[in-house]
């Protein structure tokens, strides 16, 4: 699933994470996606959103949506598109988010070194938590990618995104949050879809149901990942936490991919073409998008945005991956959805 997705400014994160969480898509900046992953391109999209929601205006005006809006719009097309790329490259979980991972940092190292500067000297401490969510960053990536590799992309996609119902338990577990009625309501929703989908893979062949755990599981791993962010949030900058994060979620996934005798090399051409195209449009690409798309568009139009991911994923797959829905997939989507949802507007809730 990826993915992976914002983190705010000020005060402490954590004291608001009713108001702020949102889906994962396994994997951009990781964030989520999000799995964006997406990862996620689950990695970014929760932090980018939480970032801007205290600032985006309330009311914006029709002159100035337009750019935004696009902006929103191809960032959503890009995440979704994240599962048919590593579909497409056919490599390894972990050597790709290695690579993924590795080229974000590489492009985005001198900008962000220049504007951490102003924020130095860091909190040591902060920047263990970020490197901390790292290693949850990079084995949510790991399981993710791998999930692509043995479900369907549509699949894989959606069930990155039900990581904003394990970062809203982690915070009731974790930080003692009380959670809103309409939570639990969402939460049967989304486990009753998934629940349906689960059941009619298991029932078509084991290893399709089992990629589905892969999935679900890679969703659980990106809340830890969201918690111990947040944490180092307190007295980090957003692009130090991130990129901090990264570089350690790169060098666990290298350290995987050496443990268990995965080539680094040799792959074809479309493999690496497929990873750079994950690397700068997802994880670099998607990331200014959704920054920008925050920065002037309220964040109750943004977050709700994001449930498209895997709408568009399935809707690319039928084409390009020739996997078509089924009934049961349809029916049981559309209720994880739903319960995403109901979910998202529980913890926006004061």
């Amino acid at each position: 699933m990826g993915t992976h997705k914002p983190l705010v400014s000020g005060p402490n994160p954590l004291a608001a994470t009713q108001t702020r969480l949102e889906p994962h898509n396994s994997g951009v900046f990781d964030c989520e996606a999000s799995h964006l992953h997406t990862t996620n391109e689950r990695s970014m999209v929760t932090e980018l959103k939480t970032e801007r929601a205290l600032t985006a205006p309330a009311v914006p005006r029709p002159a100035s949506i337009l750019l935004p809006l696009v902006a929103l719009i191809a960032s959503v097309i890009v995440m979704g598109s994240t599962a048919i790329f590593i579909k497409w490259a056919n490599a390894p979980g972990a050597v790709f988010g290695f690579y993924r991972m590795a080229i974000a940092i590489a492009i985005s190292a001198i900008p962000i070194g220049l504007a951490s500067k102003r924020s130095a000297p860091f909190s040591r401490h902060h920047m263990w938590l970020a490197a901390i969510g790292g290693l949850f960053l990079a084995l949510d990536l790991w399981l993710w990618n791998d999930s692509v590799l043995v479900t369907s992309a549509a699949n894989a996609t959606l069930f990155g995104n039900t990581s904003v119902i394990w970062v809203a338990l982690g915070a009731m577990i974790f930080l003692r949050e009380r959670l809103r009625p309409a939570f639990w309501g969402g939460l049967l929703l989304a486990l009753i879809g998934i629940t349906v989908i689960l059941g009619q893979d298991f029932l078509v062949h084991p290893t399709l149901g089992f990629g589905d755990l892969m999935a679900i599981f890679a969703g659980f791993l990106y809340s830890f990942f969201f918690l111990a962010l947040a944490r180092a949030r307190d007295k980090l900058n957003t692009f130090t936490a991130w990129w901090v994060s990264s570089l350690s979620a790169a060098l666990v996934l290298l350290a995987i991919s050496l443990t268990l005798g995965l080539p680094l090399l040799g792959y074809s051409s479309i493999t690496y073409l497929c990873v750079f195209a994950v690397a700068i449009l997802t994880q670099v690409g998607a990331y200014l998008a959704i920054n920008y798309a925050l920065g002037h568009l309220p964040a109750t139009t943004v977050s709700p945005t994001f449930l498209g991911q895997p709408v568009v994923t399935a809707l690319l797959a039928i084409p390009l991956l020739g996997q078509t829905l089924s009934v049961q997939q349809i029916v049981g989507g559309i209720m994880v959805l739903a319960g995403i949802f109901v979910v998202h507007l529980a913890n926006q809730k004061t």
